[in-house]
This record gives structure tokens, sequence and C-alpha cells, in this order.
């Protein structure tokens, strides 16, 4: 399955993003951990974000997926039909519309159905919304594929993940958000807990997505990875130096 940038227009355009959260066990003090943040990714671009933890580099990521509401500034997502989506302003249903067709999201953790199969949990973004002209067999033979090519043992696959060790866990995830291309992918430590055969495969996977047109917005905290995908860094700063 292969996927083609259509054009040049960026996928994902960040204009003046702040993000303050409200700590209610402390008497409702506000904690900004974004302000006024800048960012523009074009199809075929890996740009990382890059610095110290706590700079707001995951929550620039649940910003633009929608598991965040920015508390200013526009979040624009360019849909597949070629329309910009404000995440600031979008309702839940065009939040799963473009979690379906325009941008994918390989988190730290895998959040699953408990006793869903392995394969059946890579499998269903192949089948969303009964829109996809896939049958579920279809859909598991491309998924028996994503799961060989990270070497998930075959005798895991009819068996939920929830008991899995981390570094399976985190090849579920990555194999769940490849197997459907989609033009922007959001990736957060996609090689952590890997080892070094695994990690290069999701470095060729990376290669591969941005070669066929994929925007990739990531952190990377392994600078040998990042060396080998990214075409571009966007440094992190404390608020007070920016």
């Amino acid at each position: 399955m292969t996927l083609q940038a259509t054009n040049t227009q960026p996928m994902l355009q960040m204009n003046k993003l702040s993000k303050q959260f409200l700590l209610h066990l402390q008497n409702s003090t506000a904690l900004t951990v974004l302000q006024n943040f800048n960012l523009t990714l074009s199809p075929g671009e890996c740009v990382r974000l890059s610095g110290p933890s706590g700079m707001g580099k995951s929550t620039i990521l649940k910003l633009a997926y929608g598991n965040y509401r920015a508390s200013a500034g526009e979040i624009l997502v360019r849909d597949t039909d070629g329309q910009y989506i404000d995440m600031t302003q979008a309702s839940a249903r065009a939040v799963l519309h473009l979690r379906a067709h325009s941008m994918g999201y390989v988190s730290q953790f895998l959040r699953v159905i408990p006793r869903v199969a392995a394969i059946d949990i890579v499998a269903e973004p192949l089948l969303e919304n009964g829109l996809e002209l896939m049958s579920r067999e279809q859909a598991r033979e491309e998924a028996a594929h994503w799961l060989t090519r990270l070497r998930i043992p075959e005798a895991l696959w009819q068996l939920p993940p929830a008991t899995f060790s981390g570094g399976e866990q985190q090849r579920i995830n990555l194999a769940r958000s490849f197997i459907k291309p989609r033009p922007l992918l959001l990736l957060d430590e996609p090689t952590a807990s890997l080892d070094p055969v695994n990690t290069q495969t999701v470095i060729e996977m990376i290669i591969q997505a941005r070669e066929q047109g994929v925007a990739i917005l990531g952190i990377f905290h392994d600078d040998a990875v990042a060396q080998e995908v990214v075409s571009r860094t966007v440094s992190m700063l404390p608020l007070e130096t920016k």
C-alpha cells in the first residue's frame, strides 16, 4: 500500500500555539507549557522536536492529534480533500475523520481494548467506519505482513497484547499506525524499548514513508535514529528564553 503526495501544500501548520494546564490540586494554578509556538510541516519532511524534558514536545503531538485542546492559537491539518481543519475548533466528528484518513499517531503507550487479539488490533485501521473496500480477511492478511516485518512471533498474533513486553507492545503500536497510509504521521519516541535490529526496521519504515510523501513530526531521543530519518530539527527552549 502506497501513498503519493498530491501537492506541496503544508500538511500541518501551527500558528501562535499556546497551552496551559490548570493544576486543580494546587488551587487551580495555571501551568504554561507552550506559548506562541509556530511550525510548518510539508509533505516528505521529518521534523524533530528537540529539547530537555518538560519543554512541551509531547504536548505538541497531543495537541496536533486532538488529545489536548489548545489554550490559544490554531492547528491547521490538511484533510484528504485539500481543505484545512483547525484542530482547536474542530468537532469531535471532524477529529475522528482526520484520525481515520489524514493522520496517524504512535504514542509511547499502547492503548487497546482488552482481550482483542494483536492481529485484529493492527488490522482495525483498515476497517474503521466501515468505509474501506477491504474484507476482514484481507485486513488481517495485511496486518500479518506488518507483524512479520516487525518480528512479532506468529504464536502471539491471536493473543491480546496487554501481557506483551514493552518492546512488543511498541511494535504493535507501530504496525497499527503504519498499516494504513496517511499523509501526516506523529511519532513520540517510536524506537523506545526496541532492540537494534527492530530499530533499524523502524528507521527503514520512516524513510520509506518520507519517500512516499508522508509529513512526519516526531520526538527522537536517540540521536543515531534522528540522524538517519530527520530532515530538520525544531529546538524547544524554556519559555523565559524564547
